[in-house]
């Protein structure tokens, strides 16, 4: 078992946090959890839970979003905490994952500047050579984001931008999160269930690229072959 740091900023895509910290417990691991000033606003804004003014989500608070069952393996710490157990490369953290991660954290990780216990937890990581994880959402990225992306993808994080596929043809809004779920869980090599899996195309009904040809819309109905 393993401890995972999932830090939860200002970008849109809260219900990508709560779906991950849901796997990861659900994979056997623990998870601490920490959630910027601005990420609290959004977190209300979409979730409709509300943090403490430091940031940290009280016990009753992780129930309600998160589930008893969940809740019960997840530590939530003010942002300010610098001295807590994630800021040290000491306390083993099995990865950290910013989901979802605003181009200010980003931008603020990407050039090793550390103003939270989030941005310090994803610094760790890096120094320490452990598995990190950016969620960007964002459209459009301009420049400055791809820059952000590409330095710390060529420092060893890895970057999975909030965009679920369609192929597995979703339909709800929770299939589309645990598609994107899924992809982190994988990085992460945590067994999950999260999102469906390809499983190839299912072959045509007769020889040829796409199957039969569509009917002739000039042929008369009954009309021999």
């Amino acid at each position: 078992m393993s401890r995972y740091f999932v830090g939860i900023t200002g970008g849109s895509g809260h219900a990508y946090s709560r779906a991950l910290v849901r796997g990861l417990v659900s994979g056997g691991h623990d998870v601490d959890l920490s959630v910027t000033e601005a990420g609290a606003k959004v977190l209300l804004h979409e979730e409709g839970i509300a943090a403490r003014a430091d940031g940290s989500l009280a016990e009753d608070t992780l129930t309600t979003w998160l589930g008893p069952e969940v809740s019960r393996s997840v530590r939530s710490f003010s942002t300010s905490a610098i001295e807590a157990p994630p800021s040290s490369g000491t306390s083993l953290t099995g990865g950290v994952i910013l989901c979802p991660c605003s181009m200010g954290t980003l931008a603020r990780v990407a050039v090793g500047f550390s103003s939270n216990l989030v941005e310090r937890a994803a610094d760790v990581a890096l120094k320490e050579g452990r598995p990190m994880v950016v969620v960007p959402r964002e459209a459009p990225y301009s420049e400055i984001h791809l820059e952000n992306m590409l330095r710390l993808a060529r420092r060893g994080a890895i970057v999975i931008p909030a965009s679920p596929g369609f192929y597995h043809h979703p339909k709800t809004i929770d299939d589309l999160v645990g598609h994107v779920v899924g992809k982190i869980l994988d990085r992460l090599g945590v067994e999950n269930a999260a999102g469906a899996r390809w499983q190839g195309l299912d072959a045509p009904d007769e020889p040829g690229i796409g199957g039969p040809p569509p009917p002739d819309p000039l042929a008369s109905p009954g009309a021999a072959p």
